[in-house]
C-alpha cells in the first residue's frame, strides 16, 4: 500500500512538473501556479480549522502581510528570493503569534470577529502607510533571479511547484506527529487534552503560528507571480472564499485542501466561459451518479440520501445549457453550488468521495511489534515504590457558586497505593472534587497538596504532567482519532521533539515516535483492546470506551489516577474487566481514587471510603465501619442496608 501510494505520489509530481512543457499557453500555467499558491496556504488554514476546530477569518489579512513583507523588502532593499520568503514567513508568524495570544482566549463567533478584525485592520495598514507600501498604487515585482538566473513564468511555476511539495510533506509530517494529535485532540474535547497534560491555550496558539507562517509563503510566491499587488487584493471576500475551500474541499485532508483551491479559482472563470462549464457541470454529474450507484450497491448510503446530490449536479448541467449567458449568473450560481456543498457535503467534496467508494482515511500503523510490550509491567509504569504515606492531602476545601456551596470544607486524605473510595448520592460534590482535583475548577478557599506540592492554582495541563491522570463521568474521548492515538495523546509528554525535528524527521523524533507507539500498543493490551487500535474510538462499543480512557490516563504514568464512575453503564461482565484491570493498576504502584454507585464494586476493592453528602464529609474509614454507619444508610441509602444495592 505504501509503495502503490508512493509511485501514485511520483506520478503526480511528475505530471506536475511536465504540464508547463505539453501546455506553453502562459495563461493556463499561471493558473495552476495560483492554484498551487492557494493550496499553501489551506494546508495551513486546515491546522487551525480542521484539526484544531477554530474558525478564523484572518487568514486573507496574514496573506496580505506575507505578499507585502516580500514587496517592501524587494522593492525597498532589493533582497534575494531567498530571504524574501524566509523573511514572508517569520513576520507572518510573529504576527500570528501577536493576534492568537489576545484572540484564542475567546471562541466561536468571538473568535471570528477578532481574526475578521485583524484582518481588516491589517488592509488599512497596508492603504495608508504609503511610505511603506506604496498605498493604493501598490507594488509592482519581476519574476525573480535565483542563483543569478532571472526567471521566467515556467521556471517559477516549477519554483512553485517543488515548494508545494515541500509544504505538503512539512504539513503531512506536523499532522501526523504528536504535535497533530494535540491539534486533533483540542477539537475532540479541550477538558480531556487540558487533563492529558495537552495545554489548550498553548497548543491553539502554535496551530495558529504555523498556519500563519504558510500563510506568509503563500502570499510572498503571490506577489512574485502576480507582479502585482495592492491592499484591495486581501479583501473579506478573499478570506471568506479561503475558508469555504477548506469546508468545501474537505477538512483535515490535503487532497482536500488542493481540491479546495481549484475550486476557488477555477470556479470564477469557469463561470465567464458557458461553453466550459457546459463540459465541466456534466462531467461532475456523471462523477456524482457513478459515486452514488456505487454507494447504494455497497450499502454506504441509502438513495434517498444520494438523491439530492445527484439530482443537484443534474439540475446543474441542465441549468448550464439552459443559458445562453454566464454573466448575470455567475454569482448566483457560485454562492448556489457553495451552499449545496457546505450543507449536503459537510465532509467536503474529498470526504463525500471516500464515503461513497469506502475509501477509509489512512490510520496510522506502527512499525514496531508487540513482542516489547506484551506484558502489563510494560505497558503501566511502577509510580512509586512502596505504599506508605500520604500522597494527596485536601484541607478545608470549599467550592463555592454563587450561593451553593458545592464542597463545604471538605477534608481528604490519600494513602500512597492504596484504592480510595469517593461516594454519596447525585448531586453530593464527588465530581466537584475531582474537578477540583484536577485543575479545572479553582476551589474559594482550602489548600491541596499533591507530593509535597500545592495544586491551587494551577492548570489542569501542569498537575496532569505533575502525576495526576483521570477519567471522566461522560466519557471524553477523541472521536475522530483511533485508539492508539488517543492513547498516544497521553504520551505526549514522553516527546522532546521540536517542529523542526518533526520536519525533518530526524533521529531523535523517529525514535521518540516508536517508542510511543510502541508504549500505546502496550496499553491497550494491558486492558483488552490491542485488536481495536486501529479504531476510530466513536466507532467503540460504550464498554470499550470506557477502558480506552483509562488506557489513556495511564499513558501520563501518573502517581494518582482519578476514576469517575468507571462502571456506570456496563454490563456484568465489564465490571468484572474493569475491577480486574483497576486492581492490576493498584498492583504496579499507582494511587486510585474510585467514585462508583455500584456499592459492591467499592466495597469490595476499596482500602478506604469517604462519603459525601450536599458536599459535606459526613463518614470515611475502612468499608465495613462506613457499610454500617447510620448517617451513611440515611443520607446514601435512604434507610436500606448498604448490601442491598445491586451492582
Amino acid at each position: 500500500m505504501k509503495v502503490g501510494r508512493l509511485v501514485l505520489a511520483l506520478v503526480a509530481f511528475a505530471a506536475l512538473l511536465l504540464f508547463p512543457i505539453g501546455i506553453a499557453n502562459n495563461y493556463y500555467i499561471h493558473l495552476l501556479e495560483t492554484i498551487m499558491i492557494y493550496a499553501i496556504l489551506l494546508f495551513g488554514l486546515d491546522i487551525v480549522v480542521g484539526y484544531t476546530g477554530q474558525v478564523s477569518l484572518g487568514h486573507a489579512g496574514l496573506f496580505g502581510l506575507g505578499a507585502y513583507t516580500a514587496g517592501v523588502l524587494v522593492t525597498k532593499l532589493g533582497a534575494p528570493l531567498l530571504v524574501a520568503l524566509i523573511a514572508s514567513i517569520g513576520v507572518t508568524a510573529l504576527f500570528g503569534a501577536v493576534l492568537a495570544l489576545p484572540a484564542l482566549r475567546v471562541t466561536g463567533p468571538y473568535l471570528a470577529m477578532v481574526t475578521l478584525a485583524f484582518g481588516t485592520i491589517i488592509q488599512i495598514l497596508i492603504n495608508e502607510m504609503s511610505f511603506v507600501t506604496e498605498g493604493p498604487m501598490g507594488i509592482k515585482l519581476q519574476k525573480p533571479p535565483l542563483l543569478g538566473h532571472q526567471l521566467d513564468e515556467r521556471e517559477f511555476y516549477w519554483l512553485v511547484a517543488v515548494l508545494l511539495v515541500l509544504s505538503l510533506i512539512v504539513v503531512h509530517r506536523i499532522l501526523r506527529s504528536h504535535l497533530g494529535r494535540a491539534f486533533e485532540a483540542l477539537r475532540g474535547s479541550p477538558v480531556a487534552s487540558d487533563c492529558m497534560g495537552v495545554s489548550v491555550y498553548r497548543y491553539k496558539v502554535y496551530a495558529f503560528v504555523i498556519s500563519a507562517g504558510f500563510a506568509g509563503l503563500s502570499g510572498s510566491l503571490y506577489a512574485y507571480s502576480e507582479q502585482y499587488i495592492s491592499p484591495n487584493t486581501y479583501n473579506f471576500e478573499l478570506t471568506v472564499l479561503f475558508l469555504l475551500a477548506v469546508i468545501m474541499g474537505g477538512r483535515k485532508s490535503r487532497v482536500g485542501a488542493m481540491v479546495g483551491a481549484t475550486i476557488i479559482v477555477l470556479l470564477p472563470k469557469l463561470l465567464d466561459d458557458v461553453e466550459m462549464f457546459r463540459y465541466v457541470s456534466v462531467g461532475l454529474a456523471v462523477l456524482v451518479l457513478i459515486s452514488a450507484v456505487i454507494a447504494v450497491r455497497r450499502e454506504r448510503a441509502t438513495p434517498a440520501q444520494m438523491a439530492i446530490p445527484v439530482v443537484g449536479s443534474i439540475a446543474l448541467a441542465g441549468l448550464a445549457f439552459w443559458l445562453d449567458a454566464m454573466t448575470d449568473w455567475r454569482l448566483s450560481i457560485f454562492g448556489v453550488i457553495m451552499l449545496f456543498v457546505v450543507y449536503y457535503l459537510q465532509d467536503g467534496i474529498v470526504g463525500f468521495v471516500r464515503d461513497a467508494l469506502n475509501l477509509r482515511r489512512s490510520k496510522v500503523v506502527s512499525d514496531v511489534s508487540l513482542d516489547g510490550a506484551s506484558t502489563p509491567a510494560d505497558a503501566v509504569s511502577v509510580a512509586a515504590a512502596g505504599s506508605d504515606g500520604e500522597l494527596l492531602q485536601a484541607s478545608g476545601v470549599l467550592m463555592q457558586f454563587g450561593g451553593l456551596k458545592a464542597l463545604n470544607n471538605v477534608d481528604l486524605k490519600v494513602r500512597r497505593g492504596s484504592i480510595h473510595g469517593l461516594i454519596g448520592p447525585n448531586g453530593s460534590g464527588k465530581s466537584t472534587m475531582m474537578n477540583v482535583l484536577t485543575g479545572i475548577y479553582v476551589p474559594t478557599a482550602g489548600s491541596i497538596s499533591f507530593g509535597g506540592r500545592s495544586l491551587v492554582g494551577r492548570t489542569s495541563s501542569d498537575i496532569a504532567l505533575s502525576g495526576i491522570a483521570r477519567t471522566f463521568q461522560n466519557v471524553q474521548l477523541f472521536g475522530e482519532m483511533t485508539a492508539q492515538q488517543n492513547v498516544q495523546v497521553g504520551l505526549h509528554h514522553s516527546f522532546a521533539s521540536n517542529l523542526v525535528d518533526v520536519a525533518l524527521h530526524t533521529p531523535r523524533y523517529r525514535r521518540e515516535s516508536a517508542a510511543a507507539a510502541t508504549r500505546a500498543l502496550g496499553l491497550l493490551k494491558f486492558v483488552g483492546l490491542e485488536s481495536l487500535a486501529l479504531e476510530e474510538a466513536r466507532n467503540l462499543p460504550y464498554g470499550k470506551q470506557r477502558l480506552l480512557e483509562i488506557a489513556r490516563a495511564l499513558a501520563l504514568d501518573p502517581q494518582l489516577l482519578l476514576l469517575d464512575e468507571p462502571a456506570a453503564g456496563l454490563t456484568a461482565p465489564d465490571i468484572k474487566e474493569l475491577i480486574a484491570i483497576i486492581r492490576k493498576v493498584r498492583e504496579h504502584g499507582v494511587t486510585v481514587i474510585l467514585i462508583e454507585h455500584h456499592m459492591d464494586v467499592v466495597m469490595s476493592m476499596c482500602d478506604t471510603v469517604t462519603v459525601l453528602d450536599f458536599g459535606q464529609k459526613i463518614a470515611e474509614g475502612e468499608p465495613a465501619s462506613v457499610q454500617s454507619d447510620e448517617k451513611v444508610i440515611a443520607a446514601y441509602l435512604g434507610g436500606q442496608d448498604i448490601e442491598a444495592q445491586p451492582a
